[in-house]
Parts: C-alpha cells; structure tokens; sequence
C-alpha cells in the first residue's frame, strides 16, 4: 500500500487508492505558486496602490500578479465602470513598464448579473488579460434558475476565471444552491478555471468541492483576492483546501512561467 499524506487521510477512498496505485502522483506544494491572479487595488475597495501591490508580490519571489478590482456593479466596493476600468488598465500598462521584475496584468472582477450578463461590456472586456466573474448578489435563488445564471455567465468568451464559486461566507453565508456537477463540467468544456480562493472568509472552493471537479475534469486557479499586502500571505489556505482535494501541481493555473500562462488564459 502507497504511504498516505496527511491531508487525504479522511475516509473518501483514499486507502483503496493507496492500495491500487491511485493517489495523487504529487500533491501541490506553496513553492509552485508563480503568482496571484487575484487582487484589489486603491482603485476600488483595496488598501494598497497597485505598485504596493507588486513591490508586496514580487518580495514574495512571483513572477506576475493581476490586478482584478470590482466592476461597477459592486458599488459599495466603488466599482469601476467601462471608462474608468479603461482608465486603469493603461494606468497598470504604465506601471507594469516602470516596476521591474515582475509582471502586472490587467484584470478585472466582473459581476455575473440576476439574469447571468456580465455587468461590463465585451469590448471592455477583450482590453483585459484577466477576466474574472463572480456573484455578489442575489444568493438565495432556486438551484434552477442559479445554477443558469452562473452558466450563463461562463458562456462569456472573454472569461477566464470564475472567483469564488460556492458564495460562501464562513460562519455568516451558506454557499449557493447550486448543480456543482454543471458548474463544474462546463468550467472544463469552455476552459475556465475555477478559483479557490483563500481569504479566510471564504476558502471557496473548499476541498471536497475541489475533488469532485477535478474527477470531471476541471483546472483551478489558487488566488488570495488580497485587498491590502498582508493578505498575500493567506495563500497557503488555498494550497491546504487544493492539496485536501487532491490537486497536483498541474491541475493548478498559477504554477504556470508566465509564458505558459498567457498561452493558458486564450479561450
């Protein structure tokens, strides 16, 4: 019988895999991390400049960051619309070119609408190199009718990651009604990866959640949705929450060089 890392050891079949050679070859380890596609800025409802952001990520040894502040939807986060995410995005443009050592992508959390638009426009959103969506509203919808809505939203073609995907707040939301098997067989169909996220609020998606997709065949993003420096350091929640589902450095979109990263992100 195979040895048993720790994290698996939980009673989910893991001693008859360990018996017939199917555990996980390798799981992902906090050294893989090349960078982190999921942060805020002064722009919206961060606490850090974007340079403070990169100066803060590239100490940490990352090779990129993305820049994702709130669309206009989430005002009470001062949500960016169309003009002024244009606005941003030449500002990353110029600081990316001034700040060495690192790479900073423009990106943007984009507000997966009641009826699953996305609430920027498309020709906004091809300007990006990192398009997130998420749900910040409307929680407490049918499973039907929310598990189209997020459907919908992936349908995009410009989306790459969807943020957070179970809405849960630890202690003070339950996730969504949700069909996960969907949600998680269509991220693998139109190749957007799905984000664990690792603020200590959410840890979504949580392990079990993370297993099940990667059986149907998805790929995941580990970000830390930081919105100030300090927080960059909660990454290694998501590697625990990743290496309790069983994830390998592969099935992970950040471990990528930064080259392989932006071939990855193409849909």
């Amino acid at each position: 019988m195979e040895w048993i890392p720790p994290e698996l050891r939980e009673d989910r079949g893991e001693i008859e895999a360990a018996r017939t050679g199917r555990l996980p070859g390798s799981l992902i380890e906090a050294g893989h991390i090349r960078g982190d596609l999921h942060m805020h800025s002064t722009a919206t409802d961060g606490r850090n400049t974007i340079e403070e952001m990169a100066l803060a990520a590239r100490h940490k040894g990352y090779e990129y960051i993305a820049i994702a502040d709130h669309s206009k939807f989430v005002k009470v986060a001062h949500g960016l619309n169309e003009k002024q995410l244009l606005k941003q995005i030449d500002m990353i443009r110029k600081i990316d070119s001034r700040v060495k050592g690192i790479r900073i992508l423009a990106g943007v959390e984009v507000d997966i609408l009641k009826n699953g638009n996305l609430d920027l426009d498309d020709s906004v959103l091809k300007e990006l190199d990192v398009v997130i969506a998420a749900v910040h509203s409307h929680f407490s919808l049918d499973m039907e009718t929310q598990t189209a809505r997020v459907l919908r939203g992936m349908e995009n073609r410009y989306v790459n990651i969807l943020a957070h995907p179970s809405g849960r707040l630890i202690t003070r939301r339950s996730p969504m009604h949700l069909d996960f098997d969907r949600i998680f067989t269509q991220a693998r169909d139109v190749n957007i990866y799905l984000e664990i996220n690792t603020h200590g609020k959410r840890i979504d998606l949580n392990d079990v959640h993370c297993r099940r997709a990667k059986a149907l065949g998805a790929k995941f993003a580990i970000n830390t949705d930081s919105h100030d420096t300090a927080q960059l350091d909660q990454m290694i929640y998501g590697i625990v929450a990743a290496r309790r589902g069983w994830l390998e450095k592969n099935d992970v979109l950040n471990t990528r060089s930064l080259a392989s990263l932006i071939k990855a992100l193409k849909r």
